[in-house]
């Protein structure tokens, strides 16, 4: 029965990309994309470039307060990712909370275009970021079967496992995604400019 509802939840996730957010538009590189590359207009300057949208209603929350605000990370920063709580914090190397944020991890069913896979969960553990690229960040498997999703500032961490921003309208409070971390684009280009770089730790919480 669980399976079925997180199979139902990416569904109607899909349906609100398709019908509210026109789910094949076009991005700063003038590929058309699909199916999780629903930027709306005001994801882009007039130049074609990310801009920051923070006037979400829906994202007005203390994501903050779900996590502790002091935790042991061995004297390194270390970016923390909560699928229990659908929330990631980044903690500088004193172990104290500096910024909080909504994330959507893998989901326990995989998506219906991950032909032949079944457990899309993102992987619980100790990771360090191996490799970044900045907004024109794209997936080289999703959309099946030739890829090209647009996953802005992607932060890399275990295999094609990354952290990464997405279209406000597939960031949800619940495990959705193909085992990416999907964050909101203004936090990801926070997170990568800001305080991550080759080698920062990564923990993933065990799925409850």
């Amino acid at each position: 029965m669980s399976k079925l509802l997180h199979l139902l939840k990416w569904i109607s996730s899909s349906l609100v990309c398709v019908f509210l957010v026109s789910c094949a538009t076009t991005g700063s590189n003038n590929t058309s994309y699909s199916y999780n590359n629903g930027y709306s207009n005001y994801d882009f300057d007039s130049e074609g470039n990310f801009k920051p949208v923070t006037d979400n209603p829906r994202f007005n929350q203390d994501y903050a307060s779900r996590l502790p605000e002091y935790t042991d990370t061995e004297g390194s920063k270390m970016v923390l990712v909560d699928p229990n709580q659908h929330v990631w914090g980044a903690y500088g190397a004193d172990g104290h909370l500096i910024r909080a944020g909504i994330a959507t991890a893998g989901s326990p069913v995989c998506p219906p275009d991950a032909v032949g896979e079944f457990d899309c969960r993102t992987n619980s553990g100790t990771f360090h970021i191996t490799s970044m690229r900045g907004a024109d960040c794209i997936s080289k498997k999703y959309p099946e079967p030739k890829g090209g999703g647009l996953m802005p500032y992607c932060m890399y961490f275990n295999g094609g496992q990354a952290l990464h921003g997405s279209p406000d309208n597939i960031v949800m409070e619940d495990n959705l995604s193909h085992g990416c971390v999907r964050m909101r684009i203004p936090d990801a280009e926070w997170l990568q400019n800001n305080f991550a770089n080759i080698g920062t730790k990564v923990v993933v919480e065990p799925y409850s």
